[in-house]
C-alpha cells in the first residue's frame, strides 16, 4: 500500500535538513507506549510501511497502532545518461522528515512486553537509531 499525499501544490520541493531536535511530538499524545527518534533522518514510504506491518503482526492485530510521521517530502531523481539542466527531475519516492527526538509510533492496548517487542521489531525496520519510551504515570 503506497502512502503518498493525494494532492501536492508543488511537486518538485527543495530537500529539507534532518539535523538538530525536533520542535514537536516530543511526548507520547495518543498510546502509552512509543518509539523515539534518537537521530535524524529521511524516512521513506516503504520503511514506514515496513515498520508498521511489522508491529501489526507481532501484535495479532491486537491494540491500537498511531503513526505519526508521513512522507510529505518527494525526492527527485533525473534518468541515468541524461544530460545536464532541462530542469529538476521527476518524483522518485517520498520520504518523511524525522528530527533528533520524535515520536514516529505510539502503540496502546496491550502490555509493555508485547508492545516492546513489537516496537524492537518496527526499529529493525527504520535506518536510524531510535529508543522504546513509555507514559509516565504522572502525566495526565
Amino acid at each position: 500500500m503506497a502512502v503518498i499525499p493525494k494532492r501536492t501544490k508543488y511537486r518538485r520541493p527543495h530537500r529539507l535538513k534532518y539535523e538538530g531536535r525536533s520542535k514537536g511530538n516530543r511526548t507520547l499524545s495518543f498510546g502509552e507506549y512509543g518509539l523515539q527518534a534518537c537521530e535524524g533522518a529521511w524516512i521513506s514510504q516503504q520503511q514506514i510501511e515496513a515498520a508498521r506491518v511489522a508491529m501489526t503482526r507481532y501484535m495479532k492485530r491486537g491494540g491500537k497502532i498511531w503513526i505519526n510521521i508521513f512522507p510529505h517530502l518527494s525526492l527527485t531523481a533525473k534518468g541515468i545518461g541524461m544530460r545536464q539542466g532541462k530542469g529538476k527531475g521527476t518524483p522518485e519516492k517520498w520520504v518523511a522528515v524525522v528530527k533528533e527526538g520524535k515520536i514516529m509510533f505510539e502503540v496502546a492496548g496491550v502490555s509493555e512486553e508485547v508492545a516492546r517487542e513489537a516496537l524492537r521489531l518496527a526499529m529493525h525496520k527504520l535506518p536510524i537509531k531510535c529508543k522504546f519510551v513509555k507514559k509516565e504515570s504522572g502525566e495526565a
